[in-house]
């Protein structure tokens, strides 16, 4: 059972209580299966990358044997080539249920494999899962295109595709800085990441006509501040020019406009995104409005029809309560959570030479 004594550190008035935050935690780490997988709920598929985001919300919470499973699953399931599949049913590896292979999806385990260690200071825990992280970058790095973006994924039959996604693109390029962190902790130089990581968030800051285009998605619109690729004075003009268009107030952030469906991963995600950028206040404001979302059980219900009044799907996933998780965290000052998301200590990669 979570200790409440344990997640005093995502306490943050008006939205999470030290109890209702272990409500919570007991919530995601009841669908963690023993083999350390977590899917979206039991009964549902598993993605790589929202089990990394539930993992670290693990961490944030001081779970760090469960957290530490989490990792252990990818590292015991990744493919001859680095990757993992797309999906898996009910997180059993034996059962995938997309063979598609996602760059962004296979990229996050460098994020929560440098915040599993900044919560720990675990050194094997890191020489154990350097090779896992090295595997995948190689995969997702033979699929960067010569404007610095990275191809959405590889097919079931093993075709590359070389169409990006921006929101795609700017959590790889995330990955990629945290993975050079890692490499810089062992001191083992990555000089082809470097200039990798200069190049992508080159692409994701400047040329947008680089990716596909899915501007009505709001994480097309906060991901590139999310995954640090703009800072600053164009983060928060980012944020600006997005906000009425994706922000409904008093109850989240569209998933898609002009559907009247906000959702909790993405107002989570946007309050983390707005932290980072230096927008504590309007963070804290998402993240109150999102007390509608949150069931009896302590978990958070995936979306909400407002011209309805309807919850939809009536679902309660790991990975939404896991970003409610980390921005709470991020908020309240957690190291290795400021450290991750904050961005400021992680390598930036080689500037490109040319636009």
């Amino acid at each position: 059972m979570t200790s409440p004594g344990r997640t005093e550190r995502l306490v943050l008035p008006g939205v999470l209580t030290a109890g209702q935050a272990a409500e919570t935690v007991r919530g995601i780490a009841s669908v963690q299966r023993d083999d350390g997988a977590i899917p979206w709920f039991r009964g549902h598929h598993l993605d790589p990358w929202d089990h990394v985001e539930a993992a670290m919300a693990l961490d944030a919470a001081g779970e760090y044997a469960r957290g530490e499973a989490a990792y252990r699953w990818l590292a015991d399931h990744q493919l001859p080539d680095g990757s993992w599949y797309a999906a898996y049913a009910d997180g059993d590896a034996t059962r995938p249920t997309d063979r598609a292979k996602e760059t962004n999806f296979c990229a996050y385990v460098a994020v929560g494999v440098w915040h599993h260690y900044l919560s720990t200071g675990d050194d094997a825990f890191a020489d154990r899962m350097w090779p896992v992280v090295s595997r995948a970058v190689r995969f997702v790095l033979a699929l960067q295109q010569p404007g610095g973006q990275v191809g959405w994924k590889r097919t079931t039959d093993g075709t590359p595709v070389a169409d990006a996604l921006l929101t795609g693109s700017s959590s790889i390029h995330h990955a990629l800085r945290c993975a050079l962190a890692l490499a810089d902790h062992r001191e083992e130089p990555q000089p082809d990441w470097e200039m990798a990581a200069g190049w992508l968030g080159h692409a994701v800051g400047n040329h947008p006509e680089r990716f596909l285009d899915k501007d009505r998605y709001s994480m097309d619109w906060y991901y590139p501040v999310l995954g640090g690729a703009v800072r600053g004075a164009a983060a928060k003009q980012r944020i600006e020019d997005g906000w009425d268009r994706f922000v409904v107030p008093g109850f989240g952030v569209r998933c898609v406009v002009p559907n009247p469906w906000v959702t909790g991963g993405e107002s989570a995600e946007l309050a983390l995104a707005l932290w980072a950028a230096g927008e504590s206040d309007r963070a804290l404001d998402i993240l109150c409005w999102m007390r509608h979302l949150r069931a009896d059980n302590g978990m958070y219900w995936t979306g909400y029809v407002f011209e309805d009044d309807a919850v939809w799907p009536r679902e309660q996933t790991a990975w939404t309560a896991g970003s409610v998780l980390l921005a709470v965290a991020a908020l309240g000052g957690d190291p290795a959570t400021t450290a991750v998301f904050g961005a400021e200590d992680l390598p930036a990669g080689l500037s490109p030479d040319c636009c």
